[in-house]
Formats: structure tokens, C-alpha cells, sequence
């Protein structure tokens, strides 16, 4: 069973940091590469990066790119995000996702798993 932990969420203020961990179970993790999206509230579900199985290609959302960066624990099955210079508009619920791959230039794809995710809010 897929199962996907997402933690370190949390109320900040503009121009704060903060550092998302996704823990992966239930599947071959170093065969898959993982994506982290976000929903804010009234909004549909976006893509903000993914790094691909051998952490070779990462993705960054226009939105994000320069303040976030992503890496990947294959000991530890766990991917982070590091999300600094945070504004209003990052804020949210972030998740994780398996993929079967990571574009450089379009994201993760071939995603079907979700976790409860982690709430991130930046106060202006």
C-alpha cells in the first residue's frame, strides 16, 4: 500500500522559510520520481516541483523557481522542499505525489497517489 507522509507545514511571514518532507512507503521509491503540488483554498490542485527517480532532473514551477528547491533522500525514502523568500500567495495545502517521471519542462506525470498533506500559510 501506498502511503505518503507529508510534514512541515506551518504559519509563517512574508519572507520566511520553511522545509517540507514527503516520506514515501509501499513502493519502490528509487524507481519513482516525486511531486509536490499545492491547492489553495476556492483553487484547483497545481504542480510547484518534482525531481526525477535519480535526482538528476528537477522541475520548478514559474511561480516558485529561485525560492524553492527540492531534493530527495533515497536512504530515507523522503523528499523535501525548501521554500524560502515564502509570500501570501504560497499559501496552502502541499502534497506529494508519486510520478512515473519528471519532466524538466513539464513536471511530473503519470500520478495517482495522494497524502493528507501539510498546510503551509504566510501571512502578509
Amino acid at each position: 500500500e501506498v502511503q505518503l507522509s507529508e510534514s512541515g507545514g506551518g504559519l509563517v511571514q512574508t519572507g520566511g522559510s520553511l522545509r517540507l518532507s514527503c516520506a514515501a512507503s509501499g513502493f519502490s521509491f528509487d524507481e519513482y520520481a516525486i511531486g509536490w503540488f499545492r491547492q489553495a483554498p476556492g483553487k484547483e490542485r497545481e504542480e510547484v516541483s518534482c525531481i526525477g527517480s535519480g535526482g538528476g532532473i528537477t522541475y520548478y514551477a514559474d511561480s516558485v523557481k529561485g525560492r524553492v528547491t527540492i531534493s530527495s533522500d533515497n536512504f530515507k525514502n523522503t523528499v523535501y522542499l525548501q521554500m524560502n523568500a515564502l509570500k501570501p500567495e504560497d499559501t496552502g495545502v502541499y502534497f506529494c505525489t508519486p510520478c512515473k517521471g519528471c519532466s524538466a519542462g513539464y513536471g511530473c506525470y503519470g500520478y495517482e497517489y495522494w497524502g493528507q498533506g501539510t498546510q503551509v500559510a504566510v501571512s502578509s
